[in-house]
């Protein structure tokens, strides 16, 4: 197979890795940075040109598409669609995921477990937003944020609505969740490629800190999920239509809560952790959803 790894830059570990594992099963892969990308949109016509040349002939493109370039890096995504070419995660599903107020309702239509989420755009509804959501701890979210970032945590009733009003003052979406203690400052990171859990980790926060992003000091050992972990994750990942994903989850009194379904998530972490080759194995499922396609053309 010819594959296109869409990421700003071949040195980034999880980029690194993928191509590795093309090169190891045999295939041509090569990286485009999505930014360089630009496109002829046309009646019956779909190309892109990357450094001068026309891209063609790719069998899958694997999107690593970070939340800076959200926008115009899933319009690179779309435009490989248009073209006839497999991903593992579509331009929508890729949206979906990255709007954290978007992916909360889907998961909520289909019943899975999360924590109490409420949101709010007028200043007047933050006495009533808090109310809706039970007693302090509340923990407040941008809904672009990434890695941990733009994610506080008000221990009080006053210092909730201190937070509401001053994101809202700047005109920032965000959400507001009910802090779940007993999670005790760990999440899970259960990796999902295809319909199945390939790898899994627990991120524990450090002290003094309650989000476990690596990224934030966290750190990172492997753990065995349960049978209702596994499909919670597995039935999160669906719903955003998602064929790669990297789903965070809770430990609750409640079972397992989703805390978010991630469209391009790190390889670094989960292999050192797990100890698994997940990038061999999302190329092994490319493989197979590429045979698949061509046997049903045939």
């Amino acid at each position: 197979m010819k594959i296109a790894v869409l990421s700003r830059s071949r040195r980034i570990y999880s980029t690194k890795r993928l191509v590795e594992a093309a090169i190891a099963r045999g295939h041509v892969v090569r990286v485009i940075d999505p930014l360089r990308c630009y496109m002829r949109i046309s009646p019956g016509l779909a190309e892109i040109h990357f450094r001068g040349r026309v891209v063609e002939g790719y069998d899958a493109v694997i999107p690593r598409i970070g939340a800076s370039i959200t926008f115009y890096g899933t319009a690179v995504v779309r435009q490989f669609e248009s073209m006839g070419v497999y991903t593992p995660n579509t331009s929508d599903a890729i949206l979906r995921a990255r709007d954290k107020l978007r992916a909360m309702q889907l998961l909520s239509q289909q019943g899975i477990g999360m924590p109490t989420t409420v949101c709010a755009d007028s200043p007047d509804d933050s006495e009533d937003l808090i109310k809706m959501l039970g007693e302090p701890p509340h923990v407040l979210k941008l809904v672009q944020g990434t890695q941990g970032q733009g994610v506080v945590l008000a221990e009080t009733h006053s210092a909730s609505l201190s937070l509401a009003e001053a994101f809202r003052g700047v005109r920032e979406h965000f959400l507001m969740q009910e802090f779940i203690r007993e999670a005790k400052g760990a999440d899970l990171r259960a990796f999902v490629v295809g319909n199945r859990v390939v790898a899994a980790m627990m991120r524990q926060a450090r002290e003094g800190e309650f989000r476990s992003n690596l990224h934030r000091g966290g750190h990172a050992l492997r753990v065995k999920l349960t049978k209702e972990e596994r499909e919670t994750a597995i039935a999160a990942s669906q719903t955003m239509g998602l064929g790669v994903s990297g789903v965070d989850l809770l430990r609750s009194d409640r079972g397992p809560l989703v805390l978010e379904v991630n469209a391009s998530p790190g390889l670094e972490g989960i292999e050192a952790a797990s100890g698994i080759d997940v990038s061999g194995l999302i190329i092994e499922h490319i493989e197979k959803a590429v045979a698949r396609r061509e046997a049903r053309r045939q």
